[in-house]
């Protein structure tokens, strides 16, 4: 296959470990139904939803916005349309009575800090593909992301900062910069520019973007279908693919497969004998 000439990638669960996973482990440990959480973030609204808002960039992450959070994560109407959907799927034990149980009382502060927490370590099978695709594409990051309070304390008390840990040496890239935007051409934050996943403007901005980057250095520009993108969400891919790009589904813990169909598009041997220590 023809190779892209730009790589579009996203960044928590395809370049830095999911925040997916921070949710599941969450899940686990208070037997709520797995993928509750994810479902009634989705659902928004989209207008409205404290989830939504925060990676537009139209309101301050504070405790006003945990509270709206916790009230995402609590609504009775989805919580009971799910329960039902999962107990007649035989994903989740039903009560002896039939009867739907309380909605999960989810601690939203404590979740979101560690799903933070943990999307700061680079994933040890995409983060060296990154520096390895540098030199031969025009790499692009479109990301829904949080903007950050200068001097904000997470959960524990403790000052956040959002720089990768990186483990220390003999790691080949401990000393490798704290700061993702780094490893790309072009960064776009949803918070920042007021567009998040799934919008179609987005996914043009980004194109836009990677054509400008590309012409700066002497090419002919990029089309949208010229374009690979790598997301872990399956919304955000469909609309992808509505925008013309190609697409690599990155699925939950399964970047070192991600990893070989990316080396499949690009032609680049990009997976090592020994995994990454990271």
């Amino acid at each position: 296959m023809v190779p892209p000439k730009a790589i579009l990638f996203d960044i928590g669960g395809v370049c830095v470990i999911s925040p997916f996973q921070a949710i599941l482990d969450y899940e686990l440990a208070h037997s709520i139904p797995v993928g509750w959480i994810n479902h009634s973030i989705q659902k928004g609204p989209h207008d409205t939803g404290a989830w939504q808002l925060i990676e537009r960039g139209e309101c301050e992450l504070n405790d006003e916005w945990f509270e709206k959070f916790k009230k995402q994560l609590s609504v009775s109407e989805h919580w009971s349309a799910y329960w039902r959907k999962t107990v007649g799927e035989g994903k989740a034990k039903a009560r002896a009575d039939g009867a739907v149980p309380p909605v999960p009382n989810i601690n939203a502060k404590a979740l979101f800090w560690e799903m933070m927490r943990t999307s700061r370590r680079p994933d040890p099978w995409m983060y060296p593909a990154l520096k390895k695709l540098r030199k031969d594409f025009v790499l692009g990051a479109l990301s829904n992301t949080v903007a950050f309070p200068t001097g904000i304390l997470d959960d524990r008390g403790v000052l956040y900062t959002k720089g990768l840990t990186h483990l220390p040496a003999p790691n080949p890239h401990a000393d490798d910069s704290e700061d993702i935007r780094d490893c790309f051409d072009v960064f776009i934050s949803s918070a920042h520019v007021g567009l998040r996943k799934p919008d179609p403007k987005a996914y043009e901005l980004a194109v836009k973007e990677l054509d400008r980057v590309q012409r700066e250095r002497g090419g002919q520009g990029v089309k949208a279908d010229e374009v690979l993108f790598l997301d872990d969400i399956g919304v955000n891919l469909k609309w992808a693919k509505k925008s013309g790009l190609r697409t690599i589904k990155v699925d939950l813990g399964r970047t070192r497969e991600a990893v070989r169909e990316l080396e499949l598009e690009t032609g680049v041997k990009l997976l090592d004998e020994e995994r990454a220590k990271l």
